[in-house]
Parts: structure tokens; sequence; C-alpha cells
């Protein structure tokens, strides 16, 4: 059941992509045309197709992404948008009530995740489709326009960026496997003293955020460094391993706030809003992440021994 629902939406997704392929091909005035079709047409393919596709080709499709992206062969097409008025007709028809879809994710998400034959990922997938089609009825717009036109022309203010968390989550995935965790876990033992609880705790709280804000992924840095230092410096030491499980992953997104690598938090946002200043998200979540790692720390150290 939970593989149909992600095929699906997977299926739904790289759509989208293929469809933004399709507008860049269109667009005779970007200078990097061929580039960015083959990027999003590659991308495109992997959501739709990459189940029945050799991984050897999926990993050859994601270097030709890498080296389009790396030379600047990627870039935004010009596609129509409506105009000034129109939004402001649709922003007085919907008001408030702008807020359900996006609620709806959340939510939605929470409850279908409580469904063993469905989890998380599948009740994301089902939250966003349902979200996406309330969006429509609040704005009476069409499903084709919706889908065709303005998913794609978000999908182009995003840019390659968007590529980076399945990256990183990948590549989190590969440091657990071939052991980094187990690395790490020997240079830590030379270096600081076992036993020390409120040592274990700040240094495994700080390694999330510094792997995080490396991985750009607080998901990726968590089975790296838990098993490095969470568990030898922490559980290990008596610590309860829910409580540190669980602050632990949560230190783990004050780097996320912190960091250029997590595009889809702090720099897609600044393209689809079109900020000069690409770091200016970063710069104001930088205090508060600081505060927040602390209150981790200080939480850890009491709750978990």
């Amino acid at each position: 059941m939970q593989s149909i629902i992600l095929e699906i939406m997977y299926i739904f997704g790289g759509g989208v992509a293929l469809s933004t392929g399709f507008y860049a091909l269109k667009d005779k005035d970007n200078t990097a045309r061929v580039g960015t079709t083959i990027f999003w047409l590659l991308f495109g393919t992997i959501f739709v197709v990459g189940k029945y596709i050799p991984s050897l080709v999926i990993g050859i499709f994601v270097l030709i992404m890498g080296f389009l992206t790396a030379t600047k062969q990627v870039k935004m097409s010009v596609m129509s948008d409506s105009s000034a008025e129109y939004k402001q007709l649709k922003s007085l028809e919907v008001g408030n009530n702008i807020w359900i879809p996006t609620l709806c994710i959340g939510v939605g998400a929470i409850i279908l995740a409580s469904f063993e034959n469905i989890g998380g990922l599948a009740g994301l997938g089902i939250s966003s489709l349902v979200a996406f089609l309330i969006a429509i009825y609040l704005t009476k717009d069409s499903i084709k326009t919706g889908y065709f036109h303005d998913a794609p022309r978000l999908l182009h203010g995003m840019g390659a960026a968007v590529i980076l968390p399945q990256l990183l989550g990948s590549l989190g995935a590969i440091f657990s496997k071939v052991g980094v965790g187990d690395v790490v876990a020997n240079l830590m033992s030379g270096l600081v003293p076992i036993g020390n609880h409120l040592l274990g705790v700040v240094l495994y709280c700080v390694s999330m955020v510094l792997f995080t804000i490396i991985m750009g992924n607080g998901f990726a840095a968590f089975a790296v460094i838990t098993a490095g230092i969470g568990i030898p410096f922490v559980i290990n030491q008596g610590g309860d391993p829910a409580v540190v499980g669980a602050l632990g992953l949560t230190a783990g997104y004050c780097g996320t706030l912190m960091t250029p690598m997590a595009a889809n938090f702090n720099v897609v946002p600044i393209s689809i809003l079109e900020i000069k200043d690409k770091y200016k998200i970063i710069k104001i979540q930088f205090p508060f992440a600081l505060i927040l790692l602390c209150l981790h720390i200080v939480l850890m150290y009491f709750l978990a021994f």
C-alpha cells in the first residue's frame, strides 16, 4: 500500500519536473536553454521511471545534472505570471483561508502517519495532494493551470538547489553504510574522557549541529553522529535512549537554521521571494539557533540522566 502511494506521488512530482523542462525548451531567450532543459528532463525522468532504470544510469544522470549546475547551464526560464491586479483580486477573495492548504499538509501528514500501512512519507504526499486540490477550490483556478504552469514556474524559481535535499540525504546514508560513525567514535575516544555526562552531551549536540551544517540535513547527520558520539558518550553512560535520540535529532536542526546547504529552508525561499541578500534568512535565524542549541544541551543533561 505504502509503496504504491509513494510511486504515484513520485510520478506526480516527476510530471512537474518534466513540464518544467518543456517550458525551458520553449524559452528561446534563455541563454542556457539546452542545459536547463536536460537538467529538468533528467530530474523528472528519475522520479517517474527511476525504479526501472539501472542504478549506474541514475548515477550518470546525477553526474550530468551536477556538471550542468556547476557550469551554470541551469538558469531560470521566463514564464508568464498573473497580473498584479489579478493577484490583488484573489488575495481579497481568499483572505486568510490561504492558510488552510498549508495547515492541511502538516495536520494531514501527522494523522496519516499514525496508520501503519501508510506511513509518514506517503501521508505527506497524500496531504500535499489534498492541499493542492483545496488551493484550486479556494482560488477557483483550474487543475491544468496549477499543475502544468504554476507548479513548473515555482520549480524554475527554486532552481537546481531543489535537488540538494535528496543528494544530501543519500550522502548521509552512504556515510553511515561505510562506517563513518565508527571512525568518528574512534577519533573522539582518544580526545574526550568517557564518563563525563556534561561533556558527552555538549559534544553530541554540538557535533550534530556542525555535521548538519556540512550535510544540510539533520536526519542525515543523525545516523552518523549518534552512532559515533551519541551512543558511546551519552547513551552507554546511562542516558535515556528515547530522550537522547529525540533531543539529538532536533539539536541537529539548529544547524539547519545556520547553513545554506539546507537549500529547501534557507535558499529556495530567497529565490521565490526575490530577496537580494541571499544569506538574509540565515542571518536572522542564527542567534535563535544558538539559543536553541544551548536549551537542547541543558534539557538533555537534566532529562536524560
